[in-house]
């Protein structure tokens, strides 16, 4: 979802939530309003966290001297080995994980399966041409 229908489904949970509480407010139940604005903060506070976990990201960058594994932008490598040595292994539940002297990374975990085995295939033609094996 964009920022924009985040703040759509925002304004139509909040805008039901408070047409419900002001029917209440009118039939006497003094409390509905107040009920109304702490629910309004527990929803944008969990909208909020569920975009925020949707911003996760990961950078691979597969070159001629190293294959490096980024978590997140601003940090060291998770991982880095020279292509040659690389191995990718896609596990039964769809786990796409690289490999190299017993170290082991395990990338696209926040993907669907039909997109991590997109990524895989990806990888192992990236992995062949960097090593020179796609001669």
């Amino acid at each position: 979802m964009t920022a924009r229908q985040f703040v759509m489904l925002f304004a139509v949970l909040a805008g039901a939530m408070w047409l419900v509480a002001g029917l209440g407010w009118w039939t006497g139940n003094a409390f509905a309003p107040v009920f109304a604005l702490l629910h309004s903060g527990l929803v944008a506070w969990a909208l909020r966290e569920m975009w925020r976990s949707g911003e996760r990201e990961e950078a691979i960058r597969v070159g001629p001297a190293a294959v490096e594994v980024f978590q997140s932008p601003r940090s060291a490598p998770a991982f880095q080995a020279h292509p040659h040595w690389v191995r990718l292994r896609t596990e039964r539940d769809d786990r796409v994980v690289l490999l190299c002297s017993g170290k082991q990374v395990e990338i696209g975990s926040f993907l669907g399966p039909a997109e991590r085995l997109e990524l895989a295939e990806t990888l192992k033609s990236l992995l062949a041409a960097a090593d020179g094996r796609n001669r």
